[in-house]
C-alpha cells in the first residue's frame, strides 16, 4: 500500500472516530437537557445553548474534511460509501444538537411554572428512550454493526409511544386547570423534539446499514414518520386546535 493510500485511510478513520465523539457528546447532553427542563436551570440552560457553538463548528470542519477527501481521493465502492455515510451521519449529529438546545430554549419559556408528576416522569421516560437511542446509532457506527443498527428502528416506536402518552396527559392537566395553554404547547413541542432525537437516531442506523451493507433503507426518515403519524391513535380532546403546534426548525 502507498504512502498516499495509507494517509487517507488515516484520514477516513479520523473522520469515524471524530464522529463518534462529537456523537457520544450528544448522548450526554439529553440528560442534562432534561434536568435543565425539570429543575428549571436557567444557568445550565445558558450553559448548553453556549456549547452547541462548538459541535456547530466541529461538524462543519469534519465536512469539510469529507468533501476534501472526496475531490482529492476519488474514492470508490465501501471507501465511497463511508465517505458518504460520514457527511450524512454528521448532519444527523448536528440536527439532533439543535434538537438539545431547543429543549433548553423551551425550559427558559416556561420557567417559573410547575406541571405534574406525571408529566415529570414521562418526561424522564421519553429522554432516557432518546439517549437510549442515541447511544445505540453511536455505538452501531462505532463498530459498524448492521444487526445493531437495524434493531434502533424498532426501538424508537418505544419513545414515540411514550410521545403519545405525554401529549394525552398534557390534555388531562390543561383540562384540569393544572397547568396553562401556553405550558401546555411548549410541552407538546417538548415531547416532538424528543421525538425527533429519536428519528435522527434512526437515521444514523440506517446510514449504517448502507455503510455496512451498500443497500439503500428501504423509507426515508420523513415516510416513515408520515407512516406513523397516520396510525397514531392518540385521543385529541376538545383542546385539539389550540394545541395544534406549526412545524419547528431543526
Amino acid at each position: 500500500m502507498t504512502e498516499t493510500r495509507k494517509m487517507f485511510h488515516r484520514d477516513l478513520g479520523d473522520v469515524q472516530q471524530e464522529l463518534v465523539r462529537i456523537s457520544a457528546g450528544v448522548v450526554e447532553s439529553i440528560p442534562k437537557c432534561t434536568a435543565v427542563l425539570l429543575e428549571q436551570d436557567l444557568a445550565g440552560a445558558e450553559v448548553m445553548i453556549m456549547a452547541d457553538d462548538e459541535i456547530d463548528a466541529r461538524t462543519i470542519d469534519l465536512e469539510d474534511r469529507c468533501i476534501q477527501i472526496l475531490a482529492l481521493q476519488a474514492p470508490v465502492a465501501g471507501e465511497l460509501r463511508q465517505v458518504i455515510s460520514a457527511l450524512k451521519i454528521c448532519a444527523e449529529i448536528e440536527r439532533s444538537a439543535d434538537l438539545v438546545v431547543n429543549i433548553c430554549k423551551a425550559a427558559r419559556r416556561i420557567y417559573g411554572h410547575d406541571f405534574d408528576p406525571k408529566l415529570r416522569g414521562l418526561v424522564l421516560k421519553m429522554s432516557e428512550q432518546a439517549r437510549h437511542l442515541f447511544s445505540e446509532a453511536t455505538s452501531a457506527y462505532m463498530t459498524m454493526d448492521a444487526p445493531r443498527a437495524a434493531a434502533i428502528d424498532d426501538m424508537d416506536s418505544f419513545l414515540d409511544d411514550l410521545q403519545r402518552q405525554f401529549i394525552q396527559a398534557i390534555f388531562e392537566s390543561h383540562a384540569a386547570g393544572r397547568i396553562d395553554l401556553q405550558v401546555a404547547i411548549q410541552l407538546a413541542v417538548v415531547a416532538r423534539f424528543y421525538e425527533r432525537i429519536g428519528d435522527h437516531a434512526v437515521n444514523i442506523g440506517e446510514k449504517v446499514r448502507f455503510q455496512v451493507t451498500g443497500l439503500p433503507p428501504e423509507h426515508s426518515g420523513a415516510a416513515r414518520h408520515r407512516q406513523r403519524a397516520i396510525g397514531d391513535p392518540t385521543p385529541l380532546g376538545g383542546i385539539q386546535r389550540p394545541l395544534e403546534v406549526p412545524p419547528t426548525s431543526e
